[in-house]
């Protein structure tokens, strides 16, 4: 080395110096930032505040059960969800759980340094983020915060899971865990997921293989999916299912002979059917039920959210016997053919049954709830309206057709003539002109008086039905005034003699403490007498008259007293018909587009109604052989294959009778004309106090006098010996067109 370069080289001293120097500047900084870390991580902590908990897993799902309280009819929910407190869960179903996720959780402060280091070790490798192992880890990503995979949202989750490890105890996490964790099959929380795969919903009741498997498709539902065929996936299942009873036996929860047990196979599974809450027949119930919630006061997070219980009046038995009549008795030709059918038990207004369409999910019209033109079933609020303005059923009313009314000639079906009528024989035959000659010449202000009658028997008040007060068609409802479950109410008035009970569908609903929220007897302060008893008691004598010997004399069949009315709307073509009511290629140059049987008995009203078509505007006179699609007919025999079945072996039981005066009261009696083209009645009037013979019309024959007569006709018994015109074929009188009335 030349002289040179050994002067300029620092001597081996200076060099050690500078060395121990940048040492002890690194030490400092080292320090300095472990100094700074842990201030940065107190000051963190300390600023730290536990948010509130994400909404949607504070939830709880709200069931819906049928009037039995036993049959569940469906659920509401935005995650499917059953909280239980943990002491409701058994210990072998919570170290299950511990065993598969976190075995040191109940010594570990909220937080795994394991977890910690291979989550840093996945940021600085660009990797996905991972971590969370801890079950508290897991319960602050789903309880508080969101399920994005960012390094801030991760340093949160560091830092809530240690605060609350620290302030809230072990036990209340894990029963929050237990019920938040998501388990697959739609299912969040232990008892969701037990019913779900088991359908055992109580924890209480679930085996150890039950809980081991449930603990082993939590960590990854998508990953450990019991349903995927493929064998890698049930390898992977197999693997971790022995993974959690191996830690429940370190534990000490099962013995290693146990273990060894349930090691061999997985336990069956029992899972539900998906849940498409609204599927099938019954959608209709469900959608009903939840629109009453919301008109009862409930907000939809109470309804979604609220783990409500509730109690609809739908009767698990009489919904079976209903769809089986609307799906099973039908014409033969079905395409776009409609049903909707209602049955209300009186006196309470719960809605037993109701049929409004095969699915929901296909189609959302509710047949049975669809406003639709009532036609002839309309007739009976004229009738009761009638006997409330001081009417008699004797009162002589016109039958022939057209009938003048406005400035409009008006008809009966196929413009049948009937001849001078009385109010009974109107309504017994359906007989339009004659309702027309009632409401618009023999009554004051008479269609504002149905109107008012059908509103009292429980018609809902609408725009369209108020409007209907200056129209003498109302009588005949030609506008939808009404649907199933409003005819199957308003009759259910009259089947209770003019007791009016509001038609609902909830009968109690329940917190999920248990406690009462809601109960039917809410609604008893809107029950009230809507008819004079007497009023209703012979309406209901009329009605029978109607199935004795009128146009739905196939309900008979019963064999028990019943009472009702048939209806069809869209009818035939009458005179001056304005041109846009005609309809090309239908049958007489007319169209019916709806067909109504509505009967009942003292314990039940049943409504039935038929359209057609995607809008229920069709012809439903393609779908029969006869003139029209009558009331009496397919609708009749519907409602008498529901009210067989929903009557069996329930007692039979009678009509109270109404007041005697009433019926004979002294009166002129109208001529009877019979229908043209039909053979004349024998024209011998019978002796006094005599009751008529069988083989002549249902009302006096006499030609009416100015001055009544002193005779009286004595009451017709209630027995099946009533005199009535012998039958020339179901529901109609020998030689006379079977005649459903009409809404024109």
């Amino acid at each position: 080395m030349s002289e040179a370069r050994r002067k300029a080289a620092p001597p081996p001293r200076l060099k050690k110096h500078w060395a121990l120097r940048v040492l002890g500047w690194l030490a400092a900084l080292f320090f300095l930032g472990v100094i700074g870390a842990v201030a940065t991580f107190f000051i963190v902590y300390q600023t730290t505040s536990i948010p509130d908990p994400n909404k949607e897993f504070a939830t709880n799902t709200t069931t819906v059960t049928f009037a039995d309280q036993k049959n569940q009819l469906g659920s509401f929910y935005e995650q499917n969800r059953h909280t239980v407190p943990l002491a409701q869960i058994p210990k072998v179903v919570q170290d299950a759980v511990i065993a598969a996720e976190d075995r040191t959780f109940w010594t570990n402060p909220g937080i795994s340094p394991s977890g910690m280091v291979r989550a840093g070790w996945n940021i600085a490798h660009g990797e996905q983020l991972q971590g969370g192992s801890t079950i508290t880890q897991q319960y602050v990503k789903i309880m508080y915060l969101t399920q994005e995979r960012t390094v801030s949202r991760k340093f949160k989750e560091l830092f809530i899971a240690t605060k609350l490890g620290r302030q809230q105890d072990k036990s209340k996490t894990l029963e929050g865990y237990l019920n938040t964790i998501y388990f697959g099959e739609g299912a969040y929380g232990i008892s969701a997921a037990g019913d779900a795969y088991f359908q055992v919903p109580d924890p209480n009741k679930l085996s150890v293989p039950q809980a081991a498997l449930l603990a082993t498709v939590l960590n990854n539902p998508s990953l450990f999916d019991v349903d995927d065929t493929d064998p890698r996936t049930k390898k992977r299942i197999i693997e971790r299912y022995r993974y959690v009873l191996d830690g429940m036996q370190q534990m000490g929860t099962i013995t290693a002979a146990k273990e060894a047990q349930y090691a061999n196979r997985l336990p069956p599974l029992n899972k539900k059917e998906k849940n498409n809450r609204y599927r099938g027949p019954n959608g209709f119930l469900l959608d009903m039920a939840r629109k009453e919630l919301v008109r009862l006061g409930f907000n939809e997070d109470e309804i979604s959210g609220g783990g409500l219980k509730v109690t609809t009046t739908f009767n698990w038995n009489q919904q079976k016997k209903m769809l089986a009549a609307a799906q099973n008795e039908l014409p033969k030709k079905r395409d776009n053919l409609h049903v909707g059918m209602a049955a209300v038990q009186p006196k309470t207004g719960a809605l037993l049954a109701m049929y409004g369409g095969p699915d929901y999910l296909k189609s959302q019209l509710n047949w049975a709830t669809s406003k639709a033109r009532p036609g002839s079933s309309f007739k009976p609020f004229a009738l009761a309206a009638a006997l409330e303005d001081g009417k008699s059923i004797w009162d002589t009313l016109q039958g022939d057709s057209p009938i003048e009314i406005q400035g409009l000639k008006l008809g009966n079906e196929f413009n049948q003539d009937y001849g001078d009528v009385s109010l009974l024989k109107a309504t017994e035959q359906s007989i339009n002109t004659a309702f027309y000659d009632l409401v618009d010449n023999q009554m004051d202000r008479g269609p504002d008086k149905v109107v008012t009658a059908a509103e009292a028997a429980g018609i809902p008040k609408t725009k369209v039905l108020e409007a209907g007060r200056n129209n003498p068609s109302t009588v005949l409802g030609p506008d939808p005034y009404a649907s199933a479950v409003d005819m199957a109410s308003a009759y259910a008035t009259f089947a209770a003699d003019g007791f009016y009970a509001p038609v609902h569908t909830i009968k109690e609903v329940k917190g999920p403490d248990g406690k009462v929220l809601w109960s039917e007897t809410k609604l008893d302060k809107q029950k009230k007498q809507a008819f004079p008893a007497d009023i209703a008691k012979m309406v209901n004598y009329v009605l029978q008259d109607v199935v004795k010997k009128g146009t739905g004399t196939d309900a008979k069949d019963l064999d028990r007293p019943v009472a009702g009315k048939t209806g069809t709307a869209g009818g035939v073509a009458v005179e001056d018909r304005p041109e846009n009511a005609k309809c090309d290629g239908c049958k007489d140059g007319s169209a019916t587009l709806t067909s109504w049987w509505t009967g009942y008995t003292p314990d039940l009203s049943t409504a039935v109604v038929y359209r057609a078509g995607k809008t229920g505007e069709s012809n439903l006179d393609d779908y029969t052989d006869q003139k029209a699609f009558f009331g009496g007919d397919w609708p009749l025999k519907t409602w008498l294959a529901y009210m067989k079945d929903a009557l069996d072996g329930v007692p039979e039981s009678d009509f109270p009778e109404p007041n005697e005066d009433a019926i004979l009261k002294d009166s002129p009696t109208p001529t009877y004309t019979p229908p043209t083209n039909t053979p004349a009645p024998p024209t011998n009037t019978p002796p006094p106090n005599t009751p008529p013979p069988s083989n002549t019309p249902d009302q006096p024959t006499n030609t009416p006098t100015n001055t009544p007569t002193k005779t009286k006709t004595p009451k017709p018994p209630t027995t099946p010996g009533w005199p009535s015109l012998p039958t020339g074929g179901p529901g109609k009188p020998s030689g006379t067109p079977k005649t459903p009335g009409g809404g024109q």
